[in-house]
């Protein structure tokens, strides 16, 4: 779990370095805030799912965690449409959310299974 704690953080923060490379126009102002919002809520929302109280609270907190990360890819597209960066960097940014999606929809779906097996 610390491994994928790590990962979202860094994801973040990778999400925020490019952000800090687009223009500072109005026109990039709301994509990158929702870009930070949404990949910072990722990891915080990670860890508030490591803390849960029962299956069911986990799967509700990594729930969220999908949203948020889809959503960043949702911006990271936008983004990536517009031209204005590399990229490379949105690519491999967008590469990571992909993994940590999928990373999320197999945890969720394996205490789903679990939990579905104890009735």
């Amino acid at each position: 779990m610390s491994d994928l704690k790590k990962r979202t953080q860094d994801f973040a923060f990778d999400c925020w370095l490019l952000c800090k490379e687009f223009p500072k126009s109005r026109e990039f102002d709301a994509w990158v805030r929702q870009l930070i919002r949404s990949s910072s809520s990722v990891g915080a929302n990670y860890r508030a799912a490591c803390r849960a109280k029962s299956d069911r609270d986990f799967i509700h907190k990594l729930k969220i965690v999908e949203e948020e990360v889809d959503e960043s890819m949702y911006w990271l597209e936008l983004f990536d449409k517009s031209g204005v960066n590399s990229k490379n960097d949105i690519e491999k940014l967008w590469n990571e959310a992909n993994e940590l999606l999928a990373i999320t929809v197999s945890s969720i779906n394996t205490v789903r299974k679990r939990l579905n097996s104890e009735k």
